[in-house]
């Protein structure tokens, strides 16, 4: 069973990029798995009710890693990630998220918070502050390594044996500078060369540890372990103590029931709304109604039609299927300025033409989605603006002035 707790710590802490060493307690291994695993939406309640000596549990340590096998793909999760890197490579994600659609309206009304939960406003614009900073430190350090990138493929253009690429990669240039590194990155490779082979006799044999697993499952069945995990459906929204998890769950236990409540009002207040806005809507029409007879129709029928042109165009981009969807991490290749809008990103590397994207396009699909937020953020900083307004004209003898 202590193999097993440390087997998952090792993992876990590999994928959340942290360092471990096997000299780590045992109770705080526990209590990292189980966080963990809480984190990746694991709710079975059996897992954190185990003590934290590691003393028992292996049946349920067992589905826990099952678990992270099939929800998160850990095996090639944790290939891709400590795969050796010869090439240059750059993340590109050319995907579409929906975050602008579904926040949309989320400033009409905010949550009632308590004197105790109020935040300075100097303090979150000295967090606004610092944010900004260190963004601009990453942009300058990842514009210094783009520079650096550039004039290594610039130099040994034409040096390379493969054409597609046509230049080395810094890997491949720190090796002809200094060729005794050779055997280091030799031993990398044959180690992910074994963990590839090891990873293609795990799949042979993946079906039989399922059907393995299925027993188990059944073996729990009888017991009535999954009739007390039913019973306990209720308890999956509720975090697990502070002494099985870590020092913040009771603070973060308090915030969820508090947002539940919160749900829970907003929940009554829906119907009220709702009625609330076809009120008003309804005086907006007859009030509209009224100036259109004042006003020059045509003209703002033409008003009408481009805005709905516009939306109907965002609409359509959004929801027409887009070639050249990248994602993930890709390597990148040099080109001349005859060649450049032919590749600029790879997938990968050999003779025939592989799919790729040029720089220039994944700027171009960069900008437009720039264009569109700022759009949106003018958008929800009109509507705030207004709100802020509603809210001046109720006080008396107070006078707000825009910044």
């Amino acid at each position: 069973t202590l193999d097993f707790w440390r087997l998952l710590y090792a993992l876990l802490k590999q994928i959340h990029g942290g360092k471990w060493t096997e000299s780590d307690a045992i109770d705080t291994q526990i209590r990292f798995v189980k966080s963990a695993l809480w984190y990746h939406g694991y709710g079975r309640p059996e897992l954190y009710r185990l003590p934290s000596d590691g003393s028992a549990g292996s049946r349920e340590l067992l589905l826990a890693f099952s678990w992270l096998l099939h929800r998160i793909s850990l095996l090639e999760w944790l290939l891709a990630r400590n795969r050796v890197k010869t090439g240059d490579e750059t993340s590109v994600c050319m995907c579409e998220d929906d975050l602008s659609h579904s926040e949309k309206g989320t400033t009409e009304m905010a949550p009632e918070y308590g004197i105790e939960d109020r935040v300075d406003v100097r303090y979150l614009q000295w967090l606004n502050g610092r944010l900004r900073f260190q963004w601009r430190s990453l942009y300058a350090q990842h514009q210094e390594l783009c520079k650096l990138l550039h004039k290594i493929h610039l130099l040994t253009s034409g040096c390379h044996v493969d054409q597609i690429l046509g230049h080395f990669s810094v890997t491949e240039t720190d090796l002809i500078r200094q060729p005794e590194n050779y055997k280091q990155l030799l031993q990398l490779l044959e180690l992910e060369t074994m963990q590839l082979e090891a990873f293609l006799e795990w799949k042979q044999l993946e079906p039989v540890y399922w059907q393995w697993m299925e027993t188990v499952l059944d073996n729990i069945a009888e017991e009535g372990t999954m009739c007390k995990s039913r019973d306990t459906h209720v308890e999956k929204s509720r975090l697990p103590k502070a002494t099985l998890c870590c020092p913040w769950a009771d603070s973060l236990t308090g915030q969820i029931n508090r947002l539940s409540r919160d749900l829970m009002t907003l929940h009554d207040q829906l119907h009220e709304l709702v009625t609330h806005r076809k009120s008003a809507w309804c005086e907006k029409v007859k009030t509209r109604a009224e100036e259109l007879q004042k006003e020059d129709f045509p003209a703002f029928v033409g008003k009408i039609q481009e805005a709905v042109e516009l939306k109907l165009l965002d609409l359509s981009n959004h929801c027409a299927p887009k070639k050249n969807k990248m994602h993930g991490s890709c390597r990148l290749v040099f080109r001349s300025k005859h060649s450049a809008s032919k590749i600029g990103f790879s997938r990968s590397v050999s003779k025939e033409r592989v799919p790729a994207v040029s720089a220039t396009e994944v700027i171009r699909e960069l900008q437009t989605r720039e264009a569109s937020l700022q759009r949106e953020l003018k958008q929800l900083q009109e509507e705030c603006r207004q709100r802020l307004d509603e809210i001046a004209e109720g006080l008396d003898g107070v006078i707000c002035i825009s910044p």
